[in-house]
């Protein structure tokens, strides 16, 4: 598979040749959606929370007096029954846990098979180089317009390139991320896919592409251990 490389104006460099085989060869929907739910599920806070009467902020005055209106007896306003009163059976519990988990190397073909439909579908922009002298949202956003962007896009970029960074940051339709931690759930919900040559071909050539016994028996991005 020949991936197209262009420049921050648009214009076609050179191609970049990727294995489609290393990226799982075809889609699987099913790995695909199962990882999705997990990232999903695993941004669950599990904290919701009511509150009974006495936790209501309000006046605990006797809204009318007891007697002679004809109507029922009622205290303050922050019974049940009263529009923004407290909850009759309050929830008060700790955290739940909705998180899920994966096995490291399905999770790890999921986000190469995200991957693999992006680029079928010509939704991923390989740049050569992304370098700005400034940070400057204007020319962030007409970099964007340049490279045909004009939905919602993922752009990774490493730490170290604060210019790109803080260029992007305020763009409402744009989620900045570290190429290392590109997984599918954040490919699948933007369109588009903005990544420097070098950046891609780190991330194929680096442990998150890692899916096979090798993964296990020499793992990369490992420390090694000093020895004495």
């Amino acid at each position: 598979m020949d991936v197209p490389v262009i420049n921050m104006k648009g214009v076609e460099v050179g191609r970049l040749s990727i294995d489609a085989t290393k990226l799982g060869g075809e889609i699987n929907p099913a790995l695909i959606k199962q990882a999705y739910v997990m990232y999903h599920a695993n941004r669950r806070v599990g904290t919701v929370r009511t509150k009974n009467r006495q936790a209501v902020e309000g006046s605990t005055k006797k809204i009318y007096k007891q007697k002679g209106t004809g109507r029922a007896r009622h205290g303050d306003k922050k019974v049940p029954q009263f529009r923004g009163g407290g909850h009759a059976f309050w929830k008060q519990r700790d955290p739940e846990d909705y998180g899920k988990d994966m096995p490291k190397k399905m999770r790890r073909k999921a986000n190469l098979n995200a991957l693999l439909s992006k680029l079928l579908d010509n939704e991923v922009r390989v740049v050569d180089a992304m370098s700005m002298t400034a940070p400057k949202t204007r020319d962030f956003v007409n970099f964007l317009e340049a490279i045909k962007v004009d939905k919602s896009a993922l752009v990774a970029v490493p730490a170290e390139n604060d210019h790109i960074r803080r260029s992007g940051r305020n763009v409402e339709s744009v989620t900045l991320c570290q190429p290392s931690q590109l997984n599918c759930f954040e490919m699948l919900n933007h369109r588009y896919l903005v990544i420097a040559k070098g950046d891609l071909q780190a991330f194929l050539d680096g442990p998150q592409a890692q899916t096979g016994k090798s993964a296990k028996i020499s793992p990369l991005g490992r420390r090694q251990k000093e020895t004495a």
